[in-house]
Protein backbone atom coordinates (compact mmCIF):
# COMPACT_ATOMS: atom_id res chain seq x y z
CA UNK A 1 0.00 0.00 0.00
CA UNK A 2 1.47 3.56 -0.57
CA UNK A 3 1.56 5.68 2.07
CA UNK A 4 3.11 9.62 1.77
CA UNK A 5 3.77 12.14 3.95
CA UNK A 6 1.22 14.66 4.17
CA UNK A 7 2.14 18.08 5.19
CA UNK A 8 -1.44 18.70 6.35
CA UNK A 9 -1.70 16.61 9.18
CA UNK A 10 2.52 15.74 9.91
CA UNK A 11 1.94 12.15 9.76
CA UNK A 12 2.86 9.48 7.10
CA UNK A 13 -0.39 8.12 5.93
CA UNK A 14 -2.20 5.44 3.98
CA UNK A 15 -3.24 6.36 0.77
CA UNK A 16 -6.28 6.01 -1.05
CA UNK A 17 -8.42 8.25 -3.89
CA UNK A 18 -11.38 9.79 -3.20
CA UNK A 19 -12.79 8.31 -6.19
CA UNK A 20 -11.74 4.38 -6.34
CA UNK A 21 -8.84 4.03 -9.03
CA UNK A 22 -8.67 7.62 -10.23
CA UNK A 23 -6.03 9.84 -8.37
CA UNK A 24 -6.75 13.71 -9.22
CA UNK A 25 -3.56 15.32 -8.77
CA UNK A 26 -2.40 19.41 -8.90
CA UNK A 27 1.05 20.70 -9.25
CA UNK A 28 2.30 24.33 -8.45
CA UNK A 29 4.04 24.72 -12.25
CA UNK A 30 6.83 27.25 -13.46
CA UNK A 31 6.83 31.46 -13.28
CA UNK A 32 7.75 31.57 -17.05
CA UNK A 33 9.93 34.46 -16.82
CA UNK A 34 13.71 33.60 -16.96
CA UNK A 35 15.80 30.28 -17.61
CA UNK A 36 15.30 27.08 -15.33
CA UNK A 37 17.61 26.02 -13.00
CA UNK A 38 18.19 22.86 -12.33
CA UNK A 39 17.06 23.18 -8.75
CA UNK A 40 13.52 24.09 -10.11
CA UNK A 41 13.40 20.65 -11.63
CA UNK A 42 13.89 18.73 -8.36
CA UNK A 43 10.11 19.32 -8.09
CA UNK A 44 9.08 18.34 -11.59
CA UNK A 45 10.78 14.92 -11.13
CA UNK A 46 9.64 13.89 -8.13
CA UNK A 47 5.99 14.82 -9.16
CA UNK A 48 6.60 13.09 -12.21
CA UNK A 49 7.65 9.77 -10.21
CA UNK A 50 4.76 9.84 -7.72
CA UNK A 51 2.63 9.82 -11.33
CA UNK A 52 4.47 7.01 -12.49
CA UNK A 53 4.14 5.30 -9.13
CA UNK A 54 0.28 6.12 -8.93
CA UNK A 55 -0.08 3.89 -12.23
CA UNK A 56 1.96 1.37 -11.20
CA UNK A 57 0.03 0.64 -8.45
CA UNK A 58 -2.70 0.56 -10.86
CA UNK A 59 -4.52 4.33 -10.76
CA UNK A 60 -5.70 6.26 -13.59
CA UNK A 61 -4.08 9.72 -13.03
CA UNK A 62 -5.34 13.17 -13.63
CA UNK A 63 -2.71 15.56 -13.32
CA UNK A 64 -3.07 19.35 -13.56
CA UNK A 65 -0.09 21.97 -13.32
CA UNK A 66 -0.34 25.84 -13.92
CA UNK A 67 1.79 27.75 -16.20
CA UNK A 68 2.22 31.28 -13.98
CA UNK A 69 2.23 33.67 -16.72
CA UNK A 70 1.40 37.01 -15.22
CA UNK A 71 0.66 38.26 -11.65
CA UNK A 72 3.51 36.93 -9.58
CA UNK A 73 5.53 39.54 -7.80
CA UNK A 74 8.73 40.16 -6.82
CA UNK A 75 9.04 38.49 -2.83
CA UNK A 76 6.32 36.63 -3.53
CA UNK A 77 4.23 39.51 -2.07
CA UNK A 78 1.99 41.63 -2.79
CA UNK A 79 4.52 44.70 -3.63
CA UNK A 80 7.10 45.24 -6.58
CA UNK A 81 6.67 44.62 -10.13
CA UNK A 82 5.49 41.27 -12.02
CA UNK A 83 8.23 39.04 -12.97
CA UNK A 84 7.34 38.70 -16.14
CA UNK A 85 6.98 42.60 -16.62
CA UNK A 86 9.72 42.59 -14.92
CA UNK A 87 11.98 40.71 -17.51
CA UNK A 88 9.97 42.42 -20.08
CA UNK A 89 11.42 45.51 -19.54
CA UNK A 90 15.20 43.73 -19.15
CA UNK A 91 14.68 42.22 -22.06
CA UNK A 92 13.12 45.35 -24.40
CA UNK A 93 10.18 42.53 -25.30
CA UNK A 94 6.46 42.73 -23.93
CA UNK A 95 5.69 40.62 -21.02
CA UNK A 96 3.54 37.68 -23.83
CA UNK A 97 7.15 36.94 -25.53
CA UNK A 98 8.50 36.28 -22.43
CA UNK A 99 6.34 33.86 -21.28
CA UNK A 100 6.17 32.50 -24.57
CA UNK A 101 10.05 32.05 -24.38
CA UNK A 102 10.46 31.03 -21.23
CA UNK A 103 7.50 28.34 -21.15
CA UNK A 104 9.16 26.81 -24.39
CA UNK A 105 12.05 26.59 -22.79
CA UNK A 106 10.44 25.11 -19.59
CA UNK A 107 8.74 22.26 -21.33
CA UNK A 108 11.85 21.51 -23.51
CA UNK A 109 14.27 21.03 -20.72
CA UNK A 110 10.87 18.71 -19.06
CA UNK A 111 11.14 16.59 -22.07
CA UNK A 112 15.02 15.58 -22.20
CA UNK A 113 14.52 15.46 -18.06
CA UNK A 114 11.72 12.24 -19.28
CA UNK A 115 8.83 14.45 -17.29
CA UNK A 116 5.64 13.61 -18.41
CA UNK A 117 4.08 17.19 -18.17
CA UNK A 118 0.36 16.73 -18.43
CA UNK A 119 -1.79 17.32 -22.01
CA UNK A 120 -3.61 20.22 -22.86
CA UNK A 121 -5.78 21.84 -21.21
CA UNK A 122 -4.36 20.54 -17.85
CA UNK A 123 -1.36 22.08 -18.81
CA UNK A 124 -2.77 25.83 -17.61
CA UNK A 125 -1.51 29.12 -18.46
CA UNK A 126 -3.29 31.48 -15.73
CA UNK A 127 -3.86 34.30 -18.92
CA UNK A 128 -6.14 31.82 -20.48
CA UNK A 129 -8.39 31.36 -17.15
CA UNK A 130 -9.19 35.43 -16.56
CA UNK A 131 -12.62 34.78 -16.33
CA UNK A 132 -12.49 31.88 -13.97
CA UNK A 133 -10.44 33.93 -11.66
CA UNK A 134 -12.47 36.97 -11.74
CA UNK A 135 -15.97 34.49 -11.09
CA UNK A 136 -13.77 32.90 -8.07
CA UNK A 137 -13.22 36.66 -6.38
CA UNK A 138 -16.57 37.48 -7.19
CA UNK A 139 -17.68 34.66 -4.98
CA UNK A 140 -15.42 35.70 -2.42
CA UNK A 141 -16.78 38.78 -2.49
CA UNK A 142 -19.97 37.38 -2.17
CA UNK A 143 -19.59 35.88 1.03
CA UNK A 144 -17.71 38.39 2.66
CA UNK A 145 -13.86 37.65 2.77
CA UNK A 146 -13.03 40.47 0.34
CA UNK A 147 -12.02 44.38 0.60
CA UNK A 148 -10.85 46.75 -1.47
CA UNK A 149 -7.73 49.06 -1.29
CA UNK A 150 -6.80 51.34 -3.21
CA UNK A 151 -3.99 48.89 -5.05
CA UNK A 152 -6.71 46.37 -5.47
CA UNK A 153 -9.52 43.75 -3.69
CA UNK A 154 -7.90 41.94 -0.98
CA UNK A 155 -8.86 38.61 0.71
CA UNK A 156 -9.61 38.75 4.90
CA UNK A 157 -7.17 36.24 6.64
CA UNK A 158 -8.88 37.36 9.75
CA UNK A 159 -12.40 36.39 8.77
CA UNK A 160 -11.07 32.39 8.01
CA UNK A 161 -10.97 30.47 10.99
CA UNK A 162 -8.02 28.39 9.97
CA UNK A 163 -5.70 30.04 7.82
CA UNK A 164 -2.25 28.77 9.18
CA UNK A 165 -3.27 25.15 9.43
CA UNK A 166 -0.97 24.03 6.79
CA UNK A 167 2.22 26.02 8.33
CA UNK A 168 1.03 25.06 11.70
CA UNK A 169 0.86 28.73 12.56
CA UNK A 170 -2.43 30.30 14.04
CA UNK A 171 -2.86 33.65 12.48
CA UNK A 172 -1.68 35.70 15.97
CA UNK A 173 2.00 33.75 15.02
CA UNK A 174 1.39 34.66 11.33
CA UNK A 175 0.81 38.50 12.63
CA UNK A 176 3.60 38.63 15.22
CA UNK A 177 5.97 37.06 13.20
CA UNK A 178 5.53 39.53 9.57
CA UNK A 179 7.82 41.91 8.07
CA UNK A 180 6.92 45.15 8.05
CA UNK A 181 3.98 45.71 6.13
CA UNK A 182 4.48 48.40 3.66
CA UNK A 183 1.15 48.30 2.74
CA UNK A 184 -0.70 50.36 5.24
CA UNK A 185 -4.15 49.80 3.50
CA UNK A 186 -4.09 46.08 4.88
CA UNK A 187 -5.98 45.35 7.65
CA UNK A 188 -3.81 42.64 8.54
CA UNK A 189 0.17 41.25 7.56
CA UNK A 190 -1.44 38.23 6.29
CA UNK A 191 -4.31 39.64 4.01
CA UNK A 192 -3.37 38.61 0.05
CA UNK A 193 -4.23 40.27 -3.43
CA UNK A 194 -6.81 38.58 -5.26
CA UNK A 195 -6.88 41.55 -8.34
CA UNK A 196 -4.41 44.24 -8.33
CA UNK A 197 -5.00 47.23 -9.92
CA UNK A 198 -2.58 48.48 -12.72
CA UNK A 199 -3.89 52.13 -11.84
CA UNK A 200 -4.98 53.78 -8.72
CA UNK A 201 -8.29 52.54 -7.48
CA UNK A 202 -9.24 50.70 -10.27
CA UNK A 203 -9.48 53.99 -12.74
CA UNK A 204 -8.89 53.23 -16.60
CA UNK A 205 -5.42 53.65 -18.43
CA UNK A 206 -5.84 57.63 -19.64
CA UNK A 207 -3.77 58.11 -22.11
CA UNK A 208 -4.08 61.90 -22.31
CA UNK A 209 -1.95 61.79 -18.66
CA UNK A 210 -0.60 58.81 -17.95
CA UNK A 211 3.00 57.82 -19.64
CA UNK A 212 2.48 54.98 -22.19
CA UNK A 213 5.94 53.58 -21.60
CA UNK A 214 4.33 52.64 -17.89
CA UNK A 215 1.30 50.59 -19.20
CA UNK A 216 1.48 47.24 -17.92
CA UNK A 217 1.51 44.35 -20.88
CA UNK A 218 -0.83 42.35 -20.01
CA UNK A 219 -4.01 43.81 -17.78
CA UNK A 220 -7.77 43.09 -18.02
CA UNK A 221 -11.61 44.35 -17.82
CA UNK A 222 -12.84 43.50 -14.24
CA UNK A 223 -15.48 44.30 -11.94
CA UNK A 224 -13.54 46.66 -9.89
CA UNK A 225 -11.27 48.12 -12.43
CA UNK A 226 -8.59 47.41 -15.15
CA UNK A 227 -5.84 45.30 -13.61
CA UNK A 228 -4.75 41.46 -12.86
CA UNK A 229 -5.17 38.64 -10.60
CA UNK A 230 -2.97 37.44 -7.53
CA UNK A 231 -0.83 35.10 -7.86
CA UNK A 232 -2.39 32.74 -5.67
CA UNK A 233 -5.91 32.76 -7.35
CA UNK A 234 -5.15 31.39 -10.51
CA UNK A 235 -3.66 27.87 -8.73
CA UNK A 236 -7.42 27.64 -7.30
CA UNK A 237 -9.24 28.53 -10.05
CA UNK A 238 -8.19 26.57 -12.39
CA UNK A 239 -7.74 23.27 -10.00
CA UNK A 240 -11.68 23.80 -9.36
CA UNK A 241 -12.21 24.05 -13.02
CA UNK A 242 -10.00 20.74 -13.59
CA UNK A 243 -10.13 18.40 -10.84
CA UNK A 244 -13.30 19.45 -8.71
CA UNK A 245 -12.99 19.91 -4.87
CA UNK A 246 -11.60 18.31 -3.22
CA UNK A 247 -8.85 16.53 -5.40
CA UNK A 248 -6.53 13.80 -4.13
CA UNK A 249 -2.82 14.97 -4.20
CA UNK A 250 -1.50 18.53 -3.86
CA UNK A 251 1.79 19.39 -4.64
CA UNK A 252 4.81 21.85 -4.64
CA UNK A 253 7.89 22.65 -2.87
CA UNK A 254 8.10 23.68 0.89
CA UNK A 255 8.72 27.19 0.47
CA UNK A 256 4.93 26.98 -1.04
CA UNK A 257 3.92 26.25 2.32
CA UNK A 258 3.63 29.40 4.55
CA UNK A 259 2.13 31.73 1.76
CA UNK A 260 1.16 30.40 -1.27
CA UNK A 261 -0.34 26.84 -0.65
CA UNK A 262 -1.65 28.46 2.96
CA UNK A 263 -3.57 31.44 0.98
CA UNK A 264 -4.88 28.98 -1.75
CA UNK A 265 -6.55 26.66 0.89
CA UNK A 266 -8.51 29.97 2.36
CA UNK A 267 -9.89 31.27 -0.90
CA UNK A 268 -10.70 27.93 -2.28
CA UNK A 269 -12.62 26.78 1.50
CA UNK A 270 -13.79 29.88 1.78
CA UNK A 271 -15.53 29.79 -1.40
CA UNK A 272 -16.27 26.21 -2.03
CA UNK A 273 -16.80 24.92 1.67
CA UNK A 274 -14.96 21.96 1.14
CA UNK A 275 -11.29 21.15 1.44
CA UNK A 276 -9.07 21.97 -1.41
CA UNK A 277 -7.24 18.64 -1.11
CA UNK A 278 -6.83 15.28 0.94
CA UNK A 279 -3.06 15.07 0.57
CA UNK A 280 -0.27 18.07 0.44
CA UNK A 281 2.82 16.62 -0.55
CA UNK A 282 6.16 18.80 -0.41
CA UNK A 283 9.84 18.60 -1.76
CA UNK A 284 12.35 20.05 0.22
CA UNK A 285 14.96 23.12 -1.24
CA UNK A 286 18.60 21.97 -3.32
CA UNK A 287 21.45 23.71 -2.66
CA UNK A 288 24.73 24.11 -5.03
CA UNK A 289 27.98 23.16 -3.09
CA UNK A 290 26.20 23.70 0.64
CA UNK A 291 24.92 27.20 -0.07
CA UNK A 292 21.49 28.63 -1.43
CA UNK A 293 21.28 29.09 -5.62
CA UNK A 294 21.87 32.51 -5.98
CA UNK A 295 23.14 34.63 -8.96
CA UNK A 296 25.42 37.17 -7.15
CA UNK A 297 26.70 33.71 -6.12
CA UNK A 298 27.06 32.92 -9.80
CA UNK A 299 26.27 29.57 -8.50
CA UNK A 300 22.55 29.24 -10.30
CA UNK A 301 23.36 26.41 -13.32
CA UNK A 302 21.15 25.12 -15.86
CA UNK A 303 20.98 21.85 -18.23
CA UNK A 304 23.18 23.33 -20.53
CA UNK A 305 25.67 24.22 -17.75
CA UNK A 306 25.55 20.33 -17.04
CA UNK A 307 25.87 19.82 -20.53
CA UNK A 308 28.80 21.47 -21.28
CA UNK A 309 30.26 19.77 -18.43
CA UNK A 310 29.77 16.36 -19.89
CA UNK A 311 26.60 15.69 -17.81
CA UNK A 312 23.32 14.64 -19.50
CA UNK A 313 20.29 15.64 -18.29
CA UNK A 314 18.53 12.17 -17.55
CA UNK A 315 22.11 12.06 -15.00
CA UNK A 316 20.14 14.87 -13.31
CA UNK A 317 17.51 12.84 -13.12
CA UNK A 318 19.17 9.95 -11.66
CA UNK A 319 20.85 12.82 -9.31
CA UNK A 320 17.76 13.90 -7.74
CA UNK A 321 16.76 9.83 -7.67
CA UNK A 322 19.45 9.77 -5.41
CA UNK A 323 18.05 11.57 -2.40
CA UNK A 324 14.52 11.22 -0.74
CA UNK A 325 12.51 14.16 -2.11
CA UNK A 326 11.71 15.11 1.65
CA UNK A 327 15.30 15.71 2.53
CA UNK A 328 17.90 18.30 1.19
CA UNK A 329 19.84 17.62 -1.63
CA UNK A 330 23.28 19.33 -2.12
CA UNK A 331 24.88 19.46 -5.63
CA UNK A 332 28.20 19.88 -6.53
CA UNK A 333 29.78 18.95 -9.60
CA UNK A 334 31.24 15.66 -8.13
CA UNK A 335 28.16 14.53 -7.29
CA UNK A 336 26.92 15.33 -10.37
CA UNK A 337 29.55 13.60 -12.11
CA UNK A 338 28.97 10.28 -9.94
CA UNK A 339 25.38 10.31 -10.72
CA UNK A 340 26.94 10.40 -14.83
CA UNK A 341 29.09 7.48 -13.95
CA UNK A 342 26.44 5.41 -12.21
CA UNK A 343 24.13 5.61 -14.75
CA UNK A 344 27.19 5.05 -17.54
CA UNK A 345 27.92 1.82 -15.66
CA UNK A 346 23.82 0.90 -15.58
CA UNK A 347 23.67 1.37 -19.34
CA UNK A 348 26.84 -0.59 -20.09
CA UNK A 349 25.33 -3.71 -18.01
CA UNK A 350 22.24 -3.46 -19.44
CA UNK A 351 23.58 -3.48 -22.92
CA UNK A 352 24.82 -6.84 -22.08
CA UNK A 353 21.79 -8.43 -20.77
CA UNK A 354 19.97 -11.31 -22.91
CA UNK A 355 17.06 -10.39 -24.51
CA UNK A 356 13.99 -10.84 -21.97
CA UNK A 357 11.88 -14.47 -22.49
CA UNK A 358 8.76 -12.32 -20.87
CA UNK A 359 7.71 -9.15 -19.42
CA UNK A 360 7.61 -10.00 -16.32
CA UNK A 361 10.04 -8.99 -13.35
CA UNK A 362 11.24 -10.46 -10.87
CA UNK A 363 8.92 -11.36 -8.00
CA UNK A 364 10.56 -11.29 -4.64
CA UNK A 365 13.59 -8.26 -5.98
CA UNK A 366 9.86 -6.59 -7.88
CA UNK A 367 8.46 -6.42 -4.29
CA UNK A 368 11.27 -5.18 -2.73
CA UNK A 369 11.88 -2.27 -5.45
CA UNK A 370 7.62 -1.49 -5.11
CA UNK A 371 7.88 -1.38 -1.10
CA UNK A 372 10.76 1.08 -1.04
CA UNK A 373 8.87 3.55 -3.70
CA UNK A 374 5.37 3.02 -2.02
CA UNK A 375 7.49 4.18 1.50
CA UNK A 376 6.64 7.70 0.66
CA UNK A 377 8.54 7.71 -2.55
CA UNK A 378 11.77 6.46 -1.26
CA UNK A 379 13.97 6.66 -4.13
CA UNK A 380 17.71 6.07 -2.83
CA UNK A 381 16.30 2.37 -1.58
CA UNK A 382 15.02 1.77 -4.98
CA UNK A 383 17.85 2.37 -6.59
CA UNK A 384 19.68 0.25 -4.16
CA UNK A 385 17.25 -2.51 -4.96
CA UNK A 386 18.22 -1.65 -8.61
CA UNK A 387 22.20 -2.65 -7.90
CA UNK A 388 21.18 -5.30 -5.91
CA UNK A 389 19.55 -6.87 -9.30
CA UNK A 390 22.57 -5.78 -10.91
CA UNK A 391 24.94 -8.01 -8.44
CA UNK A 392 22.59 -10.59 -8.32
CA UNK A 393 22.85 -14.67 -9.97
CA UNK A 394 19.33 -14.20 -11.21
CA UNK A 395 18.78 -14.96 -15.19
CA UNK A 396 20.26 -12.44 -17.32
CA UNK A 397 16.44 -11.85 -19.05
CA UNK A 398 14.87 -12.17 -16.01
CA UNK A 399 17.19 -9.11 -14.91
CA UNK A 400 16.25 -7.31 -18.29
CA UNK A 401 12.82 -7.95 -17.68
CA UNK A 402 12.72 -6.53 -14.24
CA UNK A 403 14.66 -3.26 -15.69
CA UNK A 404 11.87 -2.17 -18.29
CA UNK A 405 9.77 -3.06 -15.78
CA UNK A 406 11.48 -0.81 -13.20
CA UNK A 407 12.41 1.99 -15.89
CA UNK A 408 8.59 2.64 -16.48
CA UNK A 409 8.92 4.14 -13.13
CA UNK A 410 12.49 5.33 -12.56
CA UNK A 411 12.35 7.21 -16.77
CA UNK A 412 15.82 6.47 -17.13
CA UNK A 413 15.35 5.42 -21.06
CA UNK A 414 17.06 1.53 -20.21
CA UNK A 415 14.89 0.38 -22.89
CA UNK A 416 17.43 1.88 -25.54
CA UNK A 417 20.55 0.13 -23.85
CA UNK A 418 18.59 -3.53 -22.84
CA UNK A 419 20.46 -6.58 -24.51
CA UNK A 420 21.31 -4.24 -26.77
CA UNK A 421 25.41 -4.61 -27.55
CA UNK A 422 27.62 -1.76 -29.09
CA UNK A 423 28.45 -2.32 -32.61
CA UNK A 424 31.86 -0.72 -32.96
CA UNK A 425 32.32 0.32 -36.71
CA UNK A 426 35.39 -1.20 -38.35
CA UNK A 427 36.92 2.49 -38.51
CA UNK A 428 36.94 3.10 -35.31
CA UNK A 429 38.29 -0.37 -34.35
CA UNK A 430 40.97 0.79 -36.80
CA UNK A 431 41.94 4.30 -35.21
CA UNK A 432 41.81 2.41 -31.89
CA UNK A 433 44.48 -0.04 -32.71
CA UNK A 434 46.88 2.43 -34.19
CA UNK A 435 46.21 4.70 -30.95
CA UNK A 436 47.34 1.70 -28.87
CA UNK A 437 50.29 0.71 -31.05
CA UNK A 438 50.98 4.62 -30.70
CA UNK A 439 50.74 4.62 -26.64
CA UNK A 440 52.90 1.35 -27.03
CA UNK A 441 55.87 2.64 -28.57
CA UNK A 442 55.34 6.13 -26.28
CA UNK A 443 54.39 8.44 -29.36
CA UNK A 444 52.32 10.74 -26.55
CA UNK A 445 51.31 12.84 -29.31
CA UNK A 446 50.51 10.48 -31.56
CA UNK A 447 47.92 8.99 -28.93
CA UNK A 448 46.88 12.04 -27.86
CA UNK A 449 45.71 12.90 -31.58
CA UNK A 450 43.85 9.76 -32.13
CA UNK A 451 42.54 9.91 -28.93
CA UNK A 452 40.85 13.66 -29.34
CA UNK A 453 39.76 11.63 -33.26
CA UNK A 454 38.05 8.98 -31.63
CA UNK A 455 36.58 11.91 -29.39
CA UNK A 456 35.14 13.62 -32.50
CA UNK A 457 33.75 10.11 -33.62
CA UNK A 458 31.91 9.97 -30.33
CA UNK A 459 34.18 6.96 -28.44
CA UNK A 460 36.13 6.78 -25.45
CA UNK A 461 38.97 4.42 -25.12
CA UNK A 462 39.60 2.93 -21.73
CA UNK A 463 43.55 2.01 -21.62
CA UNK A 464 44.01 -1.11 -19.68
CA UNK A 465 47.52 -3.10 -19.08
CA UNK A 466 47.23 -5.15 -21.42
CA UNK A 467 44.14 -4.40 -23.55
CA UNK A 468 41.86 -1.62 -24.09
CA UNK A 469 37.98 -1.34 -24.62
CA UNK A 470 36.12 1.14 -26.82
CA UNK A 471 32.89 2.62 -25.04
CA UNK A 472 30.38 4.98 -26.85
CA UNK A 473 30.21 8.64 -25.48
CA UNK A 474 26.65 9.11 -24.09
Amino acid sequence: MLKLWNSLTRTREAFGPINPGEVRMYSCGPTVYSMPHIGNFRSYVTWDILRRVLVANGFKVVHCMNITDVGHLVGDGDEGQDKLQMSADKEGISAWDIAKRYEKIFVDYAEVLNIKLPDSPLLCRATDHIEEQIKLIQLLEEKGFTYKTSDGIYFDTAKFPDYGKLSGQPLDEKLEGARVDVNKEKRQATDFALWKFSYPNGRSFDSAHDDAMHRRHMEWESPWGIGFPGWHVECSAMSHKYLGQPFDIHTGGVDHIPVHHENEIAQSVAAYNVPLANFWVHNDFMTVEGQKMSKSVGNVYTLDDCKAKGIEPLAIRYFFLGAHYRSKLNFTWEAAQAAQNALNNLREFSRELAIPTDQNPHESFNDEFMSELNDDLNTPAALAVVWNLVKSDVESSVKASTLLAWDKILGLDLDKYIAKPVEIPEHVKQIAQRRWEARSRQDWPAADQLRNELDSLGWNMEDGAAEFKLKPKV
